[in-house]
Parts: structure tokens; sequence; C-alpha cells
């Protein structure tokens, strides 16, 4: 049982982290409005486990990063982004495919991306990744790598280590059928992932869209019987709800400025992964996890330069 009064006791391995899963372009529209009306499109920094591993080195934790791009300008704009930021590209393959791109248009509600995907889904389980697998105390994925072949295997593999090495794993279970072969079922696998992981983190539309509309709590207990140990969800202003199966609780929100919300998700778990490497409790590292979060808020684009753990816990009093 995950207690939320407890820390979670990690493995005691060199590298605190390990986020594996896609790095790609994010193409983004200078116009608001539809792809058809759009002229005009700027290259941007792209993926979600990238986001996490650099923010969390600059959160003051070990984070490694398992990728995969294209040998082309894109992927080597994408390996210098990684780098700058201090992060070991060691763990990116550079693979003989054009290097994943998700176009999207500015909009004021939520953007319809359009995905253009190749390199990111031939991530190989290569002799390094076992090492840095067995060698890492947490590990994070969501559903892009494990929503196309042959990168799935990967991950399966990812997961057995993982499992047998006494890992605590992550999963953002954040589907979208468009990620997936029309001819696949990714809601049914992603509920057979769930018993085989210790953490998940869905926001509300991430339920609504493997389970149907529900009640929050309903939604959370149906992972919770699907095996997950701790289930967080986000509900955007009004905070979230975190239960472990016998104790339930709701957070607020830290946020008093919104100037965008990109990146917002992969600040929690920033935040969230840092506190739990530092030995704060469960119900502190939550709080972590919130507070990074309301303070990426404030700031424009996905990674931004974050202060140290310890200014944050300051600034927001925890």
């Amino acid at each position: 049982m995950i207690e939320f009064g407890n820390s979670i006791t990690l493995a005691n391995r060199k590298n605190d982290l390990l986020a594996i899963g896609e790095l790609l372009i994010d193409m983004i529209s200078a116009e608001y409005g539809d792809h058809s009306e759009s002229s005009m499109y700027h290259k941007f920094f792209g993926g979600s486990p990238a986001n996490i591993a650099m923010n969390t080195k600059k959160l003051g934790i070990n984070s490694r990063l398992a990728s995969a791009v294209g040998m082309d300008g894109l992927g080597s704009f994408l390996l210098n982004c990684v780098s700058s930021a201090g992060v070991d590209t060691d763990l990116i393959q550079q693979v003989e495919h054009s290097t994943s791109m998700v176009v999207v248009t500015k909009s004021l509600g939520t953007p319809i991306p359009i995905f253009y995907r190749d390199a990111d889904y031939r991530l190989s389980y290569t002799a390094e990744l076992d090492q840095a697998v067995k060698n890492s105390k947490i590990i994070h994925f969501s559903c892009w790598p494990v929503s196309r072949t042959p990168v799935r295997h990967t991950m399966e593999e990812v997961i057995k280590q993982a499992r047998a090495h006494d890992c605590l794993i992550c999963f953002d279970p954040n589907y979208h059928h468009m990620l997936w072969e029309k001819d696949e079922d990714g809601i049914e696998y992603i509920k057979s992932l769930i018993g085989k992981v210790d953490i998940v983190k869905p926001s509300e539309d991430d339920a609504e869209r493997l389970f149907g509309k529900d009640s929050h709590l309903n939604q959370i207990d149906k992972f919770l019987s699907l095996g997950a140990k701790l289930v967080i969800m986000t509900l955007g202003r009004e905070g979230a709800i975190v239960s472990n199966g016998k104790e339930t609780i709701q957070f607020d929100t830290l946020a008093d400025q919104i100037v965008d919300t990109t990146g917002a998700g992969d600040a929690f778990w920033s935040g969230f992964y840092s506190g739990l490497v530092k030995g704060y409790t469960l119900q502190q590292s939550l709080n972590l996890g919130f507070a990074v979060s309301a303070y990426k808020l404030k700031f424009l684009g996905a990674v931004i330069d974050l202060p140290q753990l310890e200014e944050i816990r300051q600034m927001y009093s925890l």
C-alpha cells in the first residue's frame, strides 16, 4: 500500500528517473484558426518525456531520456535541445526514418493535432537501455510508446525488467485514438497495462476516453480495480483527486496566474518525481508537483527555466 503520510521507498540506484517515449517536433501555426486557413508554422521542441527529463534535471535530480529520432536536421535540432538542457543523449537512438512531428494550430480551445509519426516508434531494446532500466529508481512512460510496434515490444520488455528490479513504474494513460492503428483496440491494451504499473495520472478527459462518462470517483475506482496502486486524477482548475484505494484526498490547485497551460502536466510529474526522490512523503511530493505546475503556468512554453526544488517549496510555503 502506498500511504500518503509515508515516503515511497525507492531502490538504491545511480539514476533517479528514466523517461521513455516520444521526442518530436511541434509545428505550431502563427495564426489562430484551423489547418485549412493557416499558411505559416513555426518549429518547436516537443515530447512529454523529454520535457520531464529536462525539468527534473533543473529541479536537482538525475534523469535520463530514452527515445528515437531521425538522422536528419530535425533530429539534430532535438538532440541539441536535450543536450543543452544538461540531459545525456546516449539513450536517444538515431534511426533511418524521418523525425516524428505533430502539427497544431493556435487555438483558444482544445487544438486538434495532426500526427506525422515515423522515427519515434522505432526505439529498440538495446543492452544500453536494459542497463538504464536496471539502474533507475523510477520509470516513466505514456501512451505514445505503446501505441505502435515495434516500440511497444520495447516497452513491454522495459516493464518486465522494471518490475523484476523493483523500479517504481509510472504511466500517463493519455489515450488518443489517432496514435493507434485503425484495426487495433488501444483502449483495451491500455487497460491491460494498468495492473503492471504502480502509479497512473489520468486527466478527466483521459478517463472519459478510456471508460466513458462517469463521476470522478467512479473513474478512479475503475483504475484501481484494474490494479493501479495510486491514481492521480487531474481536474484542471479544480486541482486533483488522489486515491490509493484506501484513502482518497482532494488537492486544490496552487495556480494563481495562468499564462500558458502547455506542459503543465509534465511540470506536475517533474515536481512529484523530484519530491519522491528527495524522500518527501507522498502527500508532500504531490504538493510539490502542484507547486511546480503552478510555477510553470506563469510562463509561456512547455519547458521553462525552473528554480531548484527548495526555492519552489519556499515560494508556495510547503
